[in-house]
């Protein structure tokens, strides 16, 4: 076992945490798929050049702040509303595309790891920016999977702001110092540090330096739990 992944589930064991937070996209749930072919049928609508490479800078960032990225390679200026439509536009195309997810969309180690926490007395939660969450979770039969949602629907302020947690936190009936964050994006690790809250950075924000802990995944923290039990 890695001194990180010993450290982490001391702390889960000792009760460090009274409650988790994840963000969803990335974390629970592979809906980068579905975010990339809708950004990328309004762009092509648009004739504005977008890609995979270009996709990686959204990650984590709001609608509108993705919609500015994009907007970068536009041949010609939008008007704030033509703006407001093209993102609602690619809204509907995503909320299309997950409309087709099924169970199977939880990442490896994601459904254990929750069960994990709970089984230790930890609440356990959503902070996500996304105000699809509920959909997403119905759509994977987790809906009911968590004591509190917080997401997009709750905030004015996307991450790296840190509002969708402490609303998550206060939704637990926590302070957010006794809470630990999951997250997968660099503002999101801004935001749980921003809300006073310790951070399990996995997939693209695993080297972030300013993460508690770091993870390949949820599936590699679960492994490396089993081994100590």
């Amino acid at each position: 076992m890695t001194q990180q992944a010993q450290t982490l589930c001391e702390a889960l064991q000792a009760k460090k945490y009274r409650g988790i937070i994840f963000d969803l996209d990335g974390v629970l749930v592979s809906t980068d798929d579905c975010h990339y072919r809708a950004w990328k049928k309004m762009a092509d609508e648009e004739g504005i050049y977008f890609d995979r490479t270009i996709n990686e800078r959204l990650r984590g960032v709001s609608r509108m702040a993705s919609l500015e990225i994009i907007l970068e390679r536009a041949k010609k200026t939008y008007t704030d509303e033509e703006k407001v439509e093209m993102a609602t536009r690619k809204n509907e195309y995503y909320k299309q595309l997950i409309q087709t997810l099924t169970p199977e969309a939880m990442l490896p180690g994601a459904l254990a790891f929750v069960h994990f926490c709970r089984d230790l007395g930890i609440r356990v939660a959503i902070g996500s920016s996304s105000k699809n969450t509920r959909a997403i979770l119905t759509q994977i039969g987790q809906i009911d999977g968590f004591d509190a949602i917080a997401d997009g629907n709750d905030i004015t302020r996307s991450k790296p702001a840190p509002d969708v947690f402490l609303i998550a936190a206060h939704k637990l009936n926590l302070p957010p110092e006794s809470c630990m964050v999951v997250e997968d994006a660099d503002a999101g690790v801004e935001a749980a540090r921003a809300a006073g809250m310790d951070v399990l950075a996995v997939g693209y924000a695993s080297a972030n330096p300013d993460a508690t802990y770091h993870m390949n995944s949820l599936a590699q923290a679960m492994e490396e739990i089993e081994k100590k039990q």
